[in-house]
């Protein structure tokens, strides 16, 4: 319970910080978290695929 306190309070203070940063600086931190993501997606498919054949 107290983790999704924390969880929850974290995420209000980011919308807060969203909301006062221009459109441009969040587009740019949106371009760059979501290219993070794919890299990772990516990567871990291509772990498992690489593991899966070696069994």
């Amino acid at each position: 319970m107290l983790f999704l306190v924390a969880a929850l309070m974290l995420l209000g203070v980011v919308l807060g910080t969203v909301a006062h940063a221009p459109l441009a600086v969040t587009a740019v931190a949106a371009a760059v978290i979501a290219a993070w993501l794919a890299v990772f997606a990516i990567r871990e498919r291509h772990g498992r695929r690489r593991s899966t054949s070696a069994n």
